[in-house]
């Protein structure tokens, strides 16, 4: 699970950051328009924001993600709480409100609570069905037909990131920081190993039809065959 954390105030983020990184990789945005282009590139499963932002507000961000059909899970955290100011977080595409300052124990709920109910009932019905091809998110397995396929390391991961995104084109760039993260050692070059693997895991049950590279860009899972 990944986290965009947009919040000014350097020390505040880096104290929001401490609070959730046991159980979430991080990023931080420092104003409104860094933020918005993090958000761009689909790779986070919430988004905490602050609403008093350089450059864009909180608000404009949220507008602006929701305008060009960006609708990650948004959560606001901000020392405005007002009845007004709330209602407009929501009227502008915000999933949930929290005032500062907050107890860590209620931003992790509040955290959870947002990505069950993205996830449908996350933690009772944790699967992605794609045709007879069924992952089980909570064990980290896939299979076919009711027999498992086998795969190895972050192949299911790779997996994973492409059959949430059906017919959207995914580039390198984005499989990478959305699964190795910003600031891994390693280098791009490692998705076109793990791609390579999984088509051939995928080509055993003739599955291998719907990963599409797109040369130079990156991969797309098409649903057609």
């Amino acid at each position: 699970m990944k986290i965009l954390i947009v919040e000014d105030d350097k020390i505040l983020a880096r104290t929001i950051e401490q609070c959730v990184s046991p159980k979430y990789d991080t990023d931080i945005a420092y104003d409104g328009e860094e933020g918005i282009m993090y958000a761009k590139q689909g790779i986070y499963d919430i988004i905490l924001l602050d609403l008093m932002l350089p450059v864009y507000s909180g608000y404009e961000v949220l507008r602006t993600l929701r305008k060009e059909k960006i609708f990650t899970p948004v959560l606001i955290l901000t020392a405005k709480d007002g009845l007004d100011d709330k209602l407009k977080g929501f009227e502008d595409g915000a999933d949930d409100y929290l005032t500062k300052p907050f107890e860590r124990k209620e931003l992790l709920a509040r955290i959870e609570a947002i990505l069950r109910r993205a996830k449908g009932n996350y933690k009772e019905n944790n699967t992605i069905t794609f045709k007879e091809l069924v992952l089980d998110l909570n064990n980290r397995e896939v299979k076919y037909k009711g027999k498992e396929v086998v795969l190895q390391g972050k192949q299911f991961d790779v997996l994973e990131y492409l059959l949430n995104s059906k017919n959207t084109i995914i580039t390198k760039d984005q499989i990478f920081d959305k699964i190795w993260g910003f600031d891994s050692e390693t280098s791009t070059n490692v998705i076109e190993v793990y791609a390579s693997g999984l088509r051939k895991e995928l080509k055993k049950i003739g599955y291998d039809k719907y990963l599409k590279t797109i040369r130079g860009v990156g991969y797309i899972w098409n649903d057609k065959e």
